[in-house]
């Protein structure tokens, strides 16, 4: 009996073991005589004694075994580069500038009125004061008043501390003039990322030059520096934002309490009333001025630039405060400056700044979106730049102080001629740090004592259905169900590596390794990186299993080279999650090894900060059979109680996740 197939076979090894494939084909004689018995037959041709057929062979019909892989083999495949080192930061870089909203379209000053309107009240009420930080909005005013600086020319300093946030005060000095008659301007200096905070240098002499032109200045601590510089950063507020609160409040009833000093001040003049202050000063400045319309003169000095700027331009990437959780899903700071129409803005910018904002990438998006929103006001001589050349570095030195006098000049003084636009020389009257020293409770409030209240009843009892409750879980981390699609660029015996493509946004490297007689398949990641996880591949091939190890977005050949925890900042104020963007990305390997290999796949992984993630894919598909962590996270309450900041763990830093689920919740969910 002779029959001719129309297929062909061929042995081929994987990891040392025999199999079998298609292949293309050539003629020759099978006997009765079945195959090796390593080899899985292909056709019932062979199973009758005495039967022959006339097979279509690959050619070669056997190669030779190689030896199994090595632990050496194995780190050698793992260590392969697959998406290369600048991929992750330019898809991260994508991701979020297209998500940063653009400037309306509108024709009237009525039509812009309106929408800013609109922007405050989404930031104040969905940014600002959510959670636990709504009830500290409408707190009274309480100030307290120390010792006095006297025996000045012309002014006296006055110590004192305001609580910005119940039991949270903050130190500041109140520049007054020693003669007062009627309604005078009043000007807040904030400063910026100066240990030296309020007893810097600059800010001194720019609070002095002010009051002896008989202004009333305050010039306030800013949270993390001076007085709080060794108790606090400000990447810790986002612990306030795990629990679902927000660690932006903290920072703006600084400052907007800060007004309240002085607008509480007899002499104060209402409509008269500026800002001012270098880098995260000058961010303190655009944000206050344009949410509390109190402030009619702004002056923020190299401080902020567009969120779209940011992303192309690392240098300006800014800290959390200035880019707090789901900020831009209402307004980015080309908004910011737009809303300042009805007012007065200067904006200050250096030419060589080497630490961020400079002048030729800063200004003109701020420019363009703000120019014709106070060209519709009729108020386009309001919004003026000015770039220093000398010495053009990170300053808000002499020029850039006397454009400051100038424009104050002009707006708060316009028929004044005697006002005085050039720097009074007081160097002289600069008082040392410990001289400004205002003496604070030592139960003073933080980011982290705040938190460790909050979380003491979290997470909250849960309501509802497990179909409900992993619903709200996957909306906290804003998860999405992507599906992902592999591009093999390379491999050999048994080992294979793929781009894997999750929808528009990320390229996942990975690498695929199976052994002879797979059981199963694990998904591998590790807080390290897959590159050095040899050792528990080979465990893993040992136990049968076809082994899937790669590097989610932030870890292993998937982390950001580069200032990489800022990026993260910046995708929670864009409204993205990037404990969501893990999870969907393990969730659709997961998928697409179902598909591929068949049956549900193991989760395994290695490391505190994956482990979360991890735990999350598995809630979000069914394709996960188990999970296995080593080493893992066991209550996000850790973050907090390690004092930890979003500069150590940014993507813990998930809005209201812990207020809601802590990892046993999530467990109890898959």
């Amino acid at each position: 009996m002779k029959a001719a197939l129309i297929f062909g076979i061929a042995a081929v090894s994987a990891l040392g073991g025999w199999g079998w494939k298609v292949t293309h084909a050539t003629r020759v004689s099978c006997c009765a005589s079945p195959p090796p018995q390593s080899a899985e037959p292909l056709c019932e041709l062979c199973v009758s004694p005495g039967s022959r057929a006339s097979l279509l062979l690959a050619q070669p019909t056997f190669i030779a075994n190689p030896d199994p892989l090595t632990e050496a083999d194995i780190a050698k495949a793992l260590s392969e580069e697959i998406i290369g080192p600048d991929l992750a930061l330019e898809e991260v870089r994508v991701f979020n500038e297209t998500r940063v909203p653009e400037m309306p379209h509108v024709r009237t000053a009525a039509e812009w009125k309106t929408k800013a309107a609109e922007y405050r009240k989404n930031i104040l009420d969905k940014v600002i004061f959510r959670g636990a930080a709504a009830k500290w909005r409408n707190t009274p005013l309480k100030v307290e008043w120390g010792d006095t600086i006297e025996n000045l020319p012309g002014y006296r300093i006055k110590k004192l501390k305001f609580e910005a946030v119940p039991g949270w005060w903050i130190p500041a000095l109140l520049y007054e003039p020693l003669k007062l008659k009627g309604n005078v301007p009043v000007v807040m200096n904030v400063n910026g990322h100066a240990r030296t905070g309020k007893a810097t240098d600059h800010k001194q002499l720019r609070c002095i030059n002010l009051v002896k032109r008989g202004m009333i200045v305050l010039n306030p601590e800013w949270i993390g520096m001076g007085q709080f510089a060794n108790r606090m950063g400000h990447y810790q507020m986002n612990q306030l934002d795990l629990c679902g609160s927000s660690g932006i409040a903290p920072f703006y009833l600084n400052m907007s309490k800060g007004l309240d000093v002085l607008l509480a001040h007899p002499n104060a003049d209402p409509k008269r009333v500026g800002v001012a202050g270098l880098s995260g000063g000058g961010w303190q400045t655009i944000f206050i001025s344009s949410l509390d319309e109190r402030v009619t003169l702004a002056n923020p000095v190299a401080g902020y630039s567009s969120f779209k700027t940011r992303a192309r331009h690392g240098k300006d990437l800014g800290d959390s405060e200035q880019t707090p959780n789901d900020l831009a899903l209402y307004a980015d700071y080309t908004h910011f400056t737009a809303m300042l129409a009805n007012r007065s803005a200067l904006l200050t910018n250096n030419a060589y700044d080497a630490c961020c904002f400079t002048a030729g990438h800063a200004l003109p998006p701020l420019i363009e979106a703000a120019a014709p929103i106070f060209s519709l006001h009729g108020r386009r001589d309001s919004l003026r730049t000015h770039i220093n050349f000398k010495p053009g570095t990170h300053n808000f030195g002499v020029d850039n102080r006397q454009q400051l006098y100038r424009f104050i000049g002009d707006v708060f003084y316009p028929n004044d001629k005697k006002f005085n636009r050039d720097e009074i020389p007081s160097e002289k009257e600069i008082k040392t740090y410990d001289e400004l020293i205002v003496p604070l409770p030592k139960d003073n409030h933080s980011f982290n004592t705040i938190a460790l209240g909050l979380m003491k009843n979290f997470p909250k009892p849960q309501t509802g259905s497990k179909a409900e409750q992993r619903a709200k879980l996957l909306k906290i981390i804003n998860a999405k169900n992507h599906k992902a699609t592999a591009k093999k660029i390379g491999g050999a015996d048994g080992v294979a590596h793929y781009q894997f493509q999750i929808a528009n946004d990320w390229t996942v490297p990975g690498t695929v390794i199976t052994p002879a007689n797979p059981k199963g398949t694990t998904l591998f990641i590790a807080d390290d990186g897959r590159k050095i996880q040899a050792a528990t591949v080979m465990k893993l091939l040992a136990a049968g299993q076809r082994v899937i190890a790669f590097d989610p977005f932030f870890f292993g050949e998937s982390k950001i080279k580069s200032r990489d925890f800022l990026h993260v900042i910046l995708m929670h104020a864009v409204g993205e999650r990037a404990l969501g963007v893990q999870s969907g990305q393990i969730a659709a390997l997961a998928n697409w090894a179902k598909n591929e290999f068949g049956g549900a796949v193991n989760m395994k992984s290695i490391g505190p900060r994956l482990s979360v993630a991890a735990r999350l894919a598995a809630v979000q598909t069914d394709a996960i059979a188990t999970v296995e962590l080593e080493q893992p996270m066991k209550s996000l309450k850790e973050v907090i109680t390690g004092n930890k900041g979003a500069n150590h763990l940014p993507e813990m830093m998930c809005h209201g996740l812990l207020e809601h689920f802590d990892l046993k919740q999530i467990d109890a969910l898959k």
